[in-house]
């Protein structure tokens, strides 16, 4: 009986905290996922830091179009080099697009000589659906006091057109420029747009 009690209010507990959601202005909820190398990361092991959640689907045409323009790989690099967490998520389903294993994760990084933190394998969608994730790419940034301060596309433009990059409002890079600055993010949320996440 005890076993069966333990067990259920362990059901409960982790329940809890897979209900959370990510809610700008609030505490963004804390996960742990493996990444393409094998090494776990929690949310939490990067307190004090600025953090981005890039949701990544390498085979999705709009994140062709950031990685193949070499825009996201500058991002993660500029931002990084000063000191922000970048972290690729991909909540992409056993055998649904997007879903490679370590060794094509890692050779597709490389081939785009990717800047990110790490790349983390979210397959069974739980961290995706805690933060709302719903397309490839979906952009959110974390302060230092740990709180979610944007949610939403990487830009104003909603095309796979390179062209568009340049012409577009980066909002990822104005808010994270606000951040390292010390003022207030400007624009909290955006609508997201690309592949829809496969969960």
């Amino acid at each position: 009986m005890k076993i069966i009690s333990l067990l259920f209010i362990s059901s409960f507990m982790m329940t809890l905290l897979f209900a959370q959601e990510a809610k700008i202005g609030a505490k963004a909820p804390d996960f742990r996922l493996t990444d393409s190398n094998g090494n776990e990361h929690s949310l939490s092991d990067f307190a004090g830091k600025i953090v981005v959640l890039e949701w990544i689907n390498y085979d999705c045409p709009f994140v062709k179009k950031h990685y193949d323009s070499k825009n996201m790989q500058t991002l993660q690099e500029r931002y990084t080099q000063q000191g922000v967490v970048w972290l690729a998520v991909c909540s992409s389903a056993e055998g649904k697009q997007g879903y490679f294993s370590n060794d094509e994760i890692n050779k597709r990084s490389d081939d785009h000589n990717a800047k990110f933190t790490a790349y983390l394998i979210d397959e069974d969608g739980k961290v995706g659906k805690m933060y709302g994730a719903k397309t490839t790419p979906h952009m959110f940034i974390i302060n230092s006091e740990g709180s979610l301060v944007y949610a939403g596309g990487i830009d104003d433009i909603k095309s796979t057109d390179v062209k568009d990059i340049e012409k577009a409002k980066n909002y990822v890079a104005a808010a994270l420029d606000e951040l390292l600055e010390g003022k207030e993010v400007t624009t909290k949320t955006s609508e997201p747009y690309g592949c829809s996440v496969k969960y």
